[in-house]
C-alpha cells in the first residue's frame, strides 16, 4: 500500500493582511511524480517553501513522513531534497568540488560521501563530468548536477521547481526520464507551468488557485474534467446533415470532408454508441470514431475560474 509521505493539514499562510493559501488540505504518496499546478499568484511558491521548510506558515501542520515540519524541522529536512527553479551551483567549482560541498551541508557521514557522491553522478549521467567546472557545463548537464545535490542523501521527498524551464526540446526529454526514473522509488513533487510536461511526466495532479486547492487526482482525471461535447464520425457512406440532426442529443453537425463529419451534442451518455448502432442500421459505413476532448489549457483555464475567494 502507497502511504502518505506529505500530509498537508489546513495548512495557511498570510504575507501582511492578505493570505497567500488557506486551508491547504493535501497528501502526497510515498512514491511516484505528483505534478503541482497553479497561476502565477496562486500560492503555489508559498506552498512550496513552506513545504520545503524555507518558510514558516501562519496555521496548519505540514508532516514529512510522519514528521512535524515546523516542531522537528531538522528531522524532517533530511528528508527532503529540493531543486529551485534557479539551480543553487556554484558555477566556479567542479562537479566533485560542488557534490562534495552538497553532501557535507547534508551531513552524510564523512566515510560516505565518496559513494553517496558517485551514485548520484551515475544516477543523473554526469560521471564523466566529475572535473569539470559547472560553468562550463550545458544547461541541461546543470539541471541534471541540481537534480543529483537534491537526492545526494538520498531523501525519501524530491522537490523540484520549473526543472526544465530554459531547456532545449533534446534536454527536456533526457531530464524528463531522469525525473521519471528518480519516482520509481521516491516521491516527487514536480512544479511547471508547461501543461504538456506535467501530462508527460507525473501520475498524480495538485492544483492551486487563488490560495486553494482546486483539484486534486489522477493525470486521467484531469484530462477528463471536461466532459467531451463532440465527437468526430468517419463514415464511407455518410447520411445528410438533417439525419444526423434527427438523432436525439445531437446538437450540431459539421461536414469537414466527404467522408468526416463533427457531431456536438448534449450529456447523453451513450451518444457513441448510438451512432455505431445507426451505422450498422443504416448503412453508413462507419470506419471509425473517436471524442473530442477538451485541451491542457482548456481545463486549465476551467480551473483557474473555479474558485472566486
Amino acid at each position: 500500500m502507497n502511504t502518505s509521505i506529505v500530509k498537508i493539514e489546513n495548512l495557511s499562510h498570510r504575507y501582511s493582511k492578505a493570505w497567500a493559501i488557506k486551508d491547504i488540505n493535501l497528501d502526497i504518496r510515498q512514491k511516484g511524480i505528483t505534478g503541482f499546478l497553479g497561476s502565477n499568484g496562486a500560492g503555489k511558491s508559498t506552498t512550496m517553501n513552506i513545504l520545503c521548510g524555507v518558510l514558516n506558515q501562519t496555521q496548519g501542520n505540514v508532516l514529512i513522513d510522519g514528521i512535524d515540519l515546523r516542531t522537528r524541522p531538522l528531522e524532517a529536512k533530511k528528508l527532503i531534497g529540493f531543486l529551485p527553479q534557479n539551480a543553487p551551483l556554484y558555477l566556479d567549482l567542479t562537479v566533485d568540488e560542488y557534490l562534495r560541498h552538497c553532501a557535507y551541508m547534508r551531513l552524510i557521514p564523512k566515510n560516505k560521501i565518496r559513494s553517496s557522491m558517485e551514485e548520484a553522478k551515475e544516477r543523473c549521467g554526469v560521471a564523466h563530468f566529475s572535473n569539470r567546472l559547472l560553468k562550463n557545463l550545458s544547461g541541461g548537464y546543470k539541471q541534471r548536477v541540481g537534480i543529483a545535490q537534491a537526492i545526494i542523501h538520498k531523501p525519501k521527498l524530491v522537490v523540484l521547481d520549473e526543472p526544465t524551464n530554459g531547456l532545449d526540446p533534446n534536454q527536456i526529454t533526457e531530464v524528463r526520464s531522469l525525473i521519471k526514473e528518480i519516482g520509481e522509488d521516491r516521491s516527487v513533487i514536480f512544479s511547471s507551468h508547461i501543461l504538456s510536461e506535467v501530462q508527460a511526466t507525473c501520475d498524480t495532479i495538485k492544483m492551486i488557485e487563488q490560495g486553494v486547492v482546486v483539484f486534486s487526482g489522477t493525470v486521467d482525471d484531469f484530462n477528463n474534467y471536461i466532459e467531451p461535447d463532440s465527437m468526430v464520425l468517419y463514415l464511407k457512406n455518410p447520411p445528410a446533415e438533417a439525419e444526423l440532426l434527427a438523432i436525439e442529443g445531437v446538437t450540431q453537425v459539421k461536414v469537414l470532408t466527404s467522408t468526416k463529419i463533427r457531431v456536438s451534442f448534449n450529456s447523453s451518455p451513450d451518444i457513441a454508441e448510438k451512432m455505431i448502432e445507426y451505422s450498422v442500421n443504416r448503412g453508413w459505413k462507419m470506419q471509425e470514431i473517436h471524442l473530442e476532448r477538451s485541451s491542457l489549457e482548456e481545463i486549465f483555464a476551467r480551473l483557474s475560474n473555479k474558485i472566486t475567494m
